[in-house]
């Protein structure tokens, strides 16, 4: 499996630019809200915390068989971020798959952003050397499932950490298989 690099995507809306050290200082209040750390654990970072995580993220994964695909969201006309989308991308069995995650502030929830951003997400995953994509969702967390529900993926029986995981089967290897075009 080739490293992969996150490259712009845009949506309607959004566009998801690939994660900068430079992004701290604004993600860092955009993220600042307690609550966001609800099924996560932990608290908001300061944004030179923010910054130290980030210069590490951009550094990319220490394994050369795992890329770490990071975003932040811009909500275009407002010209402003409002969270980010990750995807971490490992071998699994004779393909690859993506563990995606999303967290948009507070001051920008319940507006469909997150749906927007991880459907946008899981289209270009599409488009990669990516079989599946799977996603870890606390049961509580309704919000959380319904933009997994939203970007295509379904809950399975499987836990992990005490979430549920939720998968997709996607990607051109698995549309060349079925006979699909690319």
């Amino acid at each position: 499996m080739s490293t992969l690099a996150a490259e712009g995507i845009g949506t309607r809306r959004l566009d998801l630019l690939p994660l900068r050290v430079e992004h701290a200082e604004e993600m860092a209040a955009v993220l600042s809200d307690p609550a966001l750390h609800t099924f996560i654990g932990g608290a908001p970072d300061t944004p030179q915390a923010l910054r130290s995580r980030y210069q590490r993220i951009t550094a990319g994964s220490p394994d050369p068989a795992v890329s770490w695909l990071n975003w932040v969201i811009r909500i275009r006309d407002e010209a402003c971020l409002a969270g980010t989308v990750q995807a971490t991308v490992s071998p699994c069995g004779h393909g690859a798959v993506a563990e995606v995650a999303w967290v948009v502030g507070a001051p920008w929830q319940g507006r469909g952003i997150a749906a927007e951003a991880a459907l946008g997400l899981v289209d270009w995953l599409g488009r990669q050397p990516v079989d599946a994509v799977v996603a870890h969702i606390h049961p509580e967390h309704r919000a959380s499932a319904a933009v997994a529900r939203a970007a295509g993926l379904t809950p399975t029986d499987a836990w992990h950490d005490g979430e549920l995981r939720w998968h997709l089967s996607v990607g051109r290897r698995l549309r060349h298989r079925s006979g699909d075009a690319d």
